[in-house]
């Protein structure tokens, strides 16, 4: 079922619909793969096709590790979709990068364990040894800056994202090691999504919400982390995010 999606935008922590999309039908394409995480809304904005997936469900029900990152990307490529904009909701680990920055990272390292990482997984799939060195396709990341740059909207070009296992926070320890090793930005959800993104050959880009420091570092080293600041945190940031991506659609 090719809808001839212009773009398809998946939702993470705090961003579980997309303001202004209309005429939003839902679908859900049965995938080898098993159940999505919820309805694919399927609508305009601008005049253009776009398609919006929640990562966590509609009532964020998904922990990160239990996401089905499979189905999902699959599903939005069934859908017709070539480029998708991933919101990831993260943490902030250096300077650049503190509560209610927009980023779009240019670097992954995957901290994850035990999650089905590869569409090779299957007896008799074609195995894929798919280039990574880039893990944001780079000709989408220069679009997506260049529609934040025309819609005024500030956003951090590049960095580092580390992708832990969750659901739980980090460690000063963990963060400490993450630091060292050259992130910027810790999250739960940026793999295998974007491996298995390049595997089926699609255009990705993240766009990466800061929601809080990281454990130990902010100016406030013992600061507790709460939900309710994650999402107060998501809620401010996110504001620019309909100009970015209309921005985005029209370039």
């Amino acid at each position: 079922m090719d809808l001839a999606i212009d773009l398809a935008v998946i939702g993470g922590t705090g961003l579980y619909q997309l303001a202004d999309l209309q005429d939003a039908e839902p679908h859900q394409p049965v995938t080898r793969y098993g159940a999505l995480s919820g309805p694919v809304r399927v609508g305009t904005l601008d005049g253009r096709r776009v398609a919006f997936l929640a990562r966590h469900g509609e009532g964020h029900s998904v922990p990160p590790h239990k996401v089905n990152y499979r189905a999902n990307l699959a599903a939005l490529q069934a859908l017709g979709a070539k480029q998708v904009l991933a919101l990831n909701t993260v943490g902030g680990i250096t300077e650049r990068f503190g509560p209610r920055v927009l980023a779009c990272p240019d670097q992954l390292i995957d901290y994850t364990w035990g999650r089905v990482s590869t569409f090779c997984e299957e007896e008799g799939t074609e195995v894929l040894h798919v280039d990574f060195g880039d893990p944001y396709t780079p000709s989408l990341r220069q679009r997506v800056l260049g529609a934040a740059a025309s819609a005024g909207v500030t956003l951090v070009d590049g960095g580092c994202y580390g992708a832990t296992q969750g659901p739980r926070l980090e460690t000063r320890a963990e963060i400490a090691r993450m630091r060292r090793d050259g992130c910027d930005l810790v999250g739960m959800t940026g793999m295998p999504e974007a491996g298995l993104a390049r595997e089926l050959g699609l255009d990705y880009a993240c766009l990466a919400i800061v929601a809080n420091w990281a454990a130990g570092a902010g100016p406030q080293i013992d600061e507790v982390i709460t939900f309710e600041d994650v999402l107060d945190n998501v809620a401010a940031a996110s504001s620019g995010i309909p100009p970015l991506l209309r921005a985005l659609l029209a370039g």
